[in-house]
């Protein structure tokens, strides 16, 4: 049987998450995998997110991989893809799959989220979602963003509803000054 001849076998591209794995995957095409293994690691120090990739031009990512094969090519689709999984996806759940699925730093803001960094003053009442995404990632350090949402959400449900937020009878629980 072949797998008891090669019963350890794992991948041979090079990755630590399911991005970078994705990255490695779609650079493989037409290509040996030792060669994309010496290209991704400065690919991925560059562009270690769909967010950081999107933003990026073509030229910038060919640069990383223009010694694999159809390279030129293979950089528009890798832009594109970062690009769709922001978009199609949608921010909060990429950030959400992100930050839980693929361990990537990311701060996703739902209404829970939304609703707390208002009622509190962490941002501007007419704050938008990107905007509050964005002042809690400069307040907190990227290794709190996952916990900071998930206890948003619990804090959302449980105290600080919609409709009579129950957060003057826990000032324990929070401290929002220092935001």
């Amino acid at each position: 049987e072949i797998i008891a001849l090669f019963p350890d076998a794992k991948p041979s591209l090079d990755f630590t998450n399911h991005f970078e794995l994705l990255v490695a995957v779609m650079l493989s095409a037409q290509t040996t995998d030792a060669a994309v293994n010496k290209a991704t690691p400065g690919l991925f120090a560059a562009f270690p997110t769909p967010q950081a990739m999107s933003v990026a031009t073509e030229s910038e990512i060919a640069s990383h991989i223009s010694r694999l094969g159809l390279y030129r090519n293979k950089a528009k689709f890798l832009k594109k893809c970062a690009q769709q999984l922001l978009d199609d996806v949608g921010r909060k759940t990429a950030n959400v799959v992100m930050s839980v699925g693929f361990g990537i730093p990311a701060f996703a803001v739902d209404t829970h989220v939304e609703r707390i960094c208002k009622h509190h003053d962490i941002v501007k009442k007419s704050a938008t979602p990107l905007e509050v995404e964005k002042r809690v990632m400069d307040i907190l350090p990227p290794e709190q963003w996952l916990a900071a949402h998930q206890a948003m959400i619990y804090f959302g449900r449980a105290i600080c509803h919609p409709k009579n937020p129950e957060c003057d009878q826990y000032p324990q629980l929070y401290d929002f000054s220092n935001l």
